[in-house]
């Protein structure tokens, strides 16, 4: 099926519209939260001690879920949630690993919190699609994926029915099905886990991005404690971060000489 069909096929499930905020410092001072079992989205806003005390990436990562689980809970209760953010650098081209963001969850492998750090381009797009954190809770009822598209300022819930779950042929067809043009395929990050996470405690948690010379994405990991197996029990397929807006120009036009 062509990637366009697979979209055609979406059943927005929740959707909300935002207001455009642009980072400032290296904060939007705004966090975004999805509940897959209750449909909700909501936005909330980053206190200044959040900010002062917590930084970002791992720390906002535990802040929020420090507010949102009440004590032990197993890692496929629904309570548990898959929490996102970068530091204030995140996505700042003149500084080295800018790309990478914290994921942070409770470890199928362990039992408790478990943090790891990717690259790819989820992190960054997030961020300039107006949002310095991200939690996802709750469990959906069938395959869906939630998209954040900082272009349109929107948030959607949407079923999933027919996109693949290999996290190579699912980012495919996800960067193909977005952009709305050749240039756009690098504004665009997947986060997926792949089939084999159903079946396994220790799933990755593969974050695309476009790679020019390749013609196709690539996949950074977050490979400790199995929070793409976290992923795969939410029936979640597939987080896209699509935003060109604000997005600064990460590779390089070589000219001969």
């Amino acid at each position: 099926m062509d990637p366009k069909e697979m979209r055609a096929a979406h059943r927005t499930l929740a959707e909300i519209e935002y207001p455009p905020k642009a980072v400032d410092r290296g904060y939007t001072d705004r966090t975004l939260h999805v509940d897959l079992s209750t449909k909700h989205i909501e936005l909330r806003s980053v206190p200044p001690y959040m900010k002062e005390y917590f930084t970002g990436g791992k720390g906002f990562d535990l802040y929020l879920m420090w507010q949102q689980i009440p004590g032990p809970i197993a890692w496929d209760d629904p309570r548990n949630g898959l929490y996102f953010s970068g530091g204030p650098l995140c996505g700042t081209p003149a500084f080295s690993g800018t790309g990478k963001c914290l994921v942070t969850g409770i470890s199928p492998t362990t039992g408790s919190v478990m943090d790891c750090n990717v690259g790819g381009h989820f992190g960054p797009l997030l961020k300039f699609s107006g949002f310095d954190a991200l939690e996802v809770t709750g469990k959906a009822a069938a395959w869906s994926m939630l998209v954040i598209d900082g272009d349109r300022h929107r948030v959607t819930i949407e079923t999933a029915p027919h996109e693949p779950l290999n996290s190579y042929d699912l980012a495919m067809t996800l960067h193909r099905s977005f952009a709305e043009s050749h240039d756009e395929l690098q504004s665009i990050s997947v986060v997926s886990a792949g089939e084999a996470a159903r079946h396994s405690l220790i799933g990755c948690l593969n974050v695309s991005f476009w790679d020019w010379q390749r013609a196709a994405p690539r996949l950074k990991q977050a490979g400790r404690g199995g929070l793409g197996s976290v992923l795969m029990n939410k029936k979640l397929k597939a987080i896209v971060a699509k935003c060109r807006e604000n997005r600064p120009r990460w590779h390089m036009q070589v000219q001969a000489p």
